[in-house]
């Protein structure tokens, strides 16, 4: 028995902790013999999932998904290595503008104001300008004016740097989804070619990429590891 969802009642993000269960996304009650109902993830997925560009206070869940998808890239960018200043560094330029982190060049995945997935895009040919602010403030913390980021995108290519779901919501076609965002802005400004970069050892994830029409173009490193570059013709 499932009660059908209504969209004031899940306002609140404190049902998704307390009122869940790996059946159901909102409990709304028992039954006589104590069995639980209400609605599950697919359903609201469905009737709730929206996508918008971010906004600064989406900083700390964005910071911690862009830590999630990227591991060790994230201490090379941040200069940091425990996990709470990784975040919180990231979280700073996710509220500047101007820089690969920045909200201006993310797009999210919102259930109910809740941050459930993101992808970060931007032109391969702005890559370099972006990467600035945080080279500067990585050579200042390094004391090291020679520091330099990896070449990750293309000249021409729209490129997507990172996509990311949350845990609890993976599984439920949310990066195909945010994928499908990514093509859609880059046909809206005008590029043929939309690029990501996916770790050798990541299969699951190339399956994904390969699934809406990427494929491998070359193979670069990032921090020392084999990425396979993939693109997709729009």
């Amino acid at each position: 028995m499932k009660k059908k969802a209504t969209t004031k009642r899940h306002k609140q993000n404190k049902y998704f902790e307390n009122d869940s269960d790996e059946n159901f996304y909102y409990i709304a009650g028992y039954t006589d013999g104590g069995a639980p109902y209400g609605i599950t993830r697919e359903e609201i997925i469905a009737q709730e999932l929206k996508f918008r560009g971010a906004v600064k206070k989406d900083a700390r869940k964005a910071a911690e998904l862009i830590h999630i998808a990227i591991a060790d890239i994230a201490e090379k960018l941040t200069g940091q290595t425990k996990k709470e200043n990784i975040r919180e560094t990231m979280a700073n330029f996710f509220r500047e503008e101007n820089n690969r982190l920045s909200y201006q060049n993310m797009i999210v995945a919102d259930l109910l104001g809740e941050v459930v997935g993101i992808v970060i895009i931007y032109p391969g040919e702005v890559a370099s300008r972006l990467d600035e602010p945080i080279l500067k403030q990585l050579r200042k913390k390094r004391r090291n004016e020679v520091i330099f980021l990896d070449k990750e995108a293309d000249e021409g290519d729209f490129y997507i740097d990172t996509v990311c779901v949350d845990d609890r919501f993976r599984g439920r076609g949310i990066g195909t989804m945010l994928l499908k965002e990514a093509e859609k802005a880059a046909s809206q400004k005008g590029y043929s070619r939309l690029s990501l970069n996916v770790a050798q050892d990541n299969p699951i994830a190339k399956k994904l990429y390969e699934s809406i029409g990427c494929k491998k173009d070359k193979v670069i490193k990032i921090n020392e590891h084999p990425y396979d570059y993939m693109v997709k013709i729009l």
